[in-house]
């Protein structure tokens, strides 16, 4: 069988024996010395200025609506994980959507201030497959509406644009660190922010409020990670080479040998440092899709639907029309990526997408 994806594992002796030090420390939750370990060996990894590691990747999501959503509108992109938008609805504010850039599937900021209304309390961008948003048009509508920017940067681990990481943009920035992630902790996640009021928010949000162990800031909640997932985090850190190389190799193969005269990939926006996270095709039809969908799992072979439905068709979040996205969303699938991908698979894999277009 050939899956969408696969975890990266690496060997259990390594895991053990960097899991170990729980053991010595008998200590494994409460921000013990791997959790910190880890968050300063991904702050010189990522070139980072601050982070701070979560136990899943909506959390950072839930924290930053709580601290800056206010019960408001939050514009945001219906070409997402629905992860992205039901937060804004289980934190009770309000999804408002704008449709997506056709070429770069992130949400269109040309169509941004148009959505804003008296109510807009901030703006939730999706940068889609680590491809990044338009980020200095959207930072120039935020400062001039006096909104804030939260980034789902999910798919985005070790992405640069314009030379600098892309966790370094927005008020807040968020990251996935899932098993099926370029990066893992086997289940975990990211925020960053640059502003240090920001941060000492976000620390205390995700630790139930405290200010030390007997004083409470603020409402928190449990985003704590524990030292099992950080040991994870720390055993596979010294792979990253390995694992974007290999990637790598496997979006060249598929580059170099689809037939892209009925079908298209994505467009990296311009200035990016882009990560292999995911390959994304772009079919003519819906038709087309199911067609290519049915021989390949066929053969045992399982591409995803990704991102499907355009979550505005969702029932709970009533958005209106957004055509551009319901139409990708019906015509896009991600095909398999990752490491270990033989070369009979991915040849395998291109001959029945392209006999079958």
């Amino acid at each position: 069988m050939i899956n969408v994806t696969k975890t990266f594992l690496p060997s259990l002796s390594e895991y053990q024996s960097t899991i170990k030090t729980a053991w010595n420390n008998e200590w494994l939750t409460n921000r013990g010395e791997l959790v910190l370990e880890l968050e300063e060996k991904l702050k010189s990894y990522l070139d980072i200025s601050n982070i701070i590691i979560t136990n899943n990747g909506t959390i950072p999501l839930q924290i930053a609506l709580k601290l800056f959503g206010g019960n408001g509108e939050i514009i945001t992109t219906p070409f997402s994980y629905v992860a992205s938008s039901a937060t804004i609805v289980w934190e009770n504010c309000t999804p408002i959507f704008v449709d997506i850039d056709p070429q770069y599937l992130t949400i269109d900021e040309s169509k941004i201030e148009k959505a804003i209304t008296s109510k807009t309390t901030a703006i939730l961008a999706t940068h889609v497959f680590g491809n990044p948003c338009n980020i200095v048009a959207i930072e120039a509508i935020a400062k001039k509406h006096s909104l804030k920017v939260i980034y789902d940067a999910a798919h985005c681990f070790g992405v640069k644009f314009n030379n600098k990481s892309i966790f370094e943009y927005g008020d807040v920035s968020t990251c996935s660190f899932h098993a099926t992630k370029i990066f893992h902790t086997a289940e975990g996640g990211a925020m960053f922010t640059n502003d240090l009021e920001i941060q000492h928010k976000l620390f205390y949000s995700h630790n139930f409020g405290h200010n030390g162990p007997l004083e409470f800031h603020g409402l928190g909640i449990n985003g704590k990670i524990s030292e099992l997932q950080a040991a994870m985090g720390l055993t596979i850190l010294p792979h990253m080479d390995k694992i974007i190389t290999e990637r790598k190799k496997v979006v060249e193969f598929y580059n170099n040998k689809l037939d892209f005269s009925k079908v298209k990939d994505l467009k990296i926006r311009e200035n990016t440092l882009w990560n292999f996270s995911y390959y994304p095709l772009i079919f003519d039809s819906e038709k087309q899709l199911l067609q290519v969908q049915k021989e390949l799992n066929d053969h045992n072979i399982f591409p995803r639907r990704y991102f499907y439905p355009s979550l505005n068709t969702i029932e709970y979040m009533k958005g209106s029309k957004m055509p551009i996205s319901e139409s990708v969303a019906s015509r896009i699938m991600c095909l398999p990526l990752y490491v270990g991908l033989k070369l009979e698979e991915l040849e395998k894999i291109v001959l029945l997408i392209n006999s079958n277009l």
